[in-house]
């Protein structure tokens, strides 16, 4: 019964948070998502005044040049072998499949065109960022892509090789590093279609070095999904609060409500790194359920894409390099 009167009350809420914050992203007659009128910054103001109730807003971020947060990969490793529990710390992350493999699935194949019957996602190399078990990087694998799942903590990455070596579908596609972002970076220069970091960025110590390397290791056009949680009153109510504490859906502790980020936040750390969000779209968990739906608010949790932007000659090198064509050539010399 608590559990019932817990998901009125959060739906309650979020009803109440999509009336105060509008919609930012529309759908073209086509089915994708394309940006509204309504900028970032008019959304912004509204938010930080409705949803702030009294919670500090900060944007300050430590720069420690590595994603790795020591304290964060100790957690995980307590966790490392329970990833393929359903019923367990991860179900929640196993229902969002339903959401985010066809959110990479639809907007790669806006891109890329269908490549083949049954694997629509083939030929594509995918890097899956703080893969932990797999739970998103053997789907991704199902539907075609060659996936590289990376993750810091060496008995999660040994928990997915082994649950995938049970499938002989993956074994050719689906493969784990035990690494972190800015390691595989080094080597893997323009080597990826399309980055996913899933539930990642909200553990990572340094977005800045996350982004950098991120574009470092996208091809030009490349896509980058993020999902992740919004930096609200609402986010910490339900995320943190209920999630963790009342209901236990995650083990206690798992979210710093510090380390989230709002999804305008996210477009600006990107943008520098030469990144242009094409959309943005709310999530949201339904607890009575145990499924996951997409919702106009964005305020609790959210999906991203972006695309590495392919670099356009300069105009001046052009102009230059043209003017430098009309100009005769001296005939060479071999004396």
């Amino acid at each position: 019964m608590f559990c019932k009167k817990f998901g009125r009350l959060a739906f309650g809420l979020l009803a109440e948070s999509t009336y105060r914050c509008p919609f930012i992203l529309k759908v073209s007659s086509d089915g994708r998502s394309v940006r509204s009128l309504c900028s970032w910054t008019v959304w912004h103001h509204r938010q930080r005044n409705q949803l702030s109730n009294g919670l500090p807003h900060t944007n300050v971020r430590t720069v420690s040049q590595t994603t790795l947060d020591p304290a964060e990969v100790r957690k995980f490793q307590a966790m490392a072998s329970k990833w393929w529990d359903l019923q367990g710390e991860f179900a929640a992350l196993h229902a969002m499949n339903d959401l985010r493999v066809p959110f990479v699935r639809d907007n790669l194949l806006n891109i890329h065109g269908m490549r083949q019957s049954g694997k629509p996602l083939a030929g594509l190399r995918i890097l899956d960022v703080g893969c932990g078990g797999g739970v998103l990087s053997e789907p991704l694998g199902r539907i075609g892509a060659d996936v590289l799942g990376i993750d810091p903590v060496e008995d999660s990455v040994r928990t997915a090789e082994m649950h995938s070596s049970y499938d002989p579908d993956l074994r050719e596609r689906v493969r784990y590093q035990a690494c972190t972002l800015e390691e595989l970076a080094e080597d893997e220069a323009e080597g990826f279609d399309a980055v996913v970091a899933s539930e990642v960025v909200e553990h990572l110590a340094d977005l800045d070095t996350f982004a950098s390397c991120c574009q470092q290791v996208l091809k030009p056009g490349g896509s980058l999904f993020i999902t992740t949680i919004n930096k609200t009153s609402l986010s910490y109510v339900l995320g943190i609060v209920a999630a963790e504490q009342l209901l236990r859906i995650v083990p206690s502790g798992t979210h710093d409500w510090e380390k989230f980020i709002s999804p305008e936040d996210l477009e600006r750390l990107l943008e520098p790194f030469g990144f242009c969000v094409e959309a943005i779209r709310g999530m949201m968990y339904n607890p009575l359920t145990g499924a996951w739906d997409w919702q106009q608010s964005t305020a609790i949790n959210y999906a991203l894409h972006a695309i590495k932007r392919i670099e356009e000659p300069q105009p001046d090198r052009v102009w230059a390099e043209s003017e430098n064509l009309d100009e005769p050539r001296q005939a060479t010399s071999y004396s």
